[in-house]
């Protein structure tokens, strides 16, 4: 499974970028999984994570975007559909 979020840049608090001994800028984030899908189809919520301290006070989280999971399907096919299935003429060709 996949998820395709979509992250509002400006919404990210600047003081909660850090900067790594590889020169590199990072933000730690979270994704939730909504309880229900929003009215795009979203189903995950993704804000910048709290620290323990922030947690325990229940401070605000900061949303700073949302998303969709992405099921890939069975490609298999059902019983039925099997069921279904033409009758293979020539068979020499299996290796059984």
């Amino acid at each position: 499974m996949l998820i395709n979020l979509s992250i509002c840049l400006s919404d990210i608090p600047k003081d909660r970028i850090k900067l790594a001994n590889n020169g590199k800028k990072y933000l730690a984030i979270t994704v939730q999984d909504l309880r229900e899908a929003d009215e795009y189809g979203n189903t995950h919520s993704l804000f910048v994570s709290q620290t323990k301290e922030e947690r325990e006070a229940k401070e605000k989280r900061t949303y700073i975007g949302r998303g969709k999971a992405v099921v890939f399907e069975n490609a298999r096919p059902s019983v039925e559909q099997v069921a279904e299935m033409p009758i293979a003429d020539d068979t020499n060709d299996l290796p059984f």
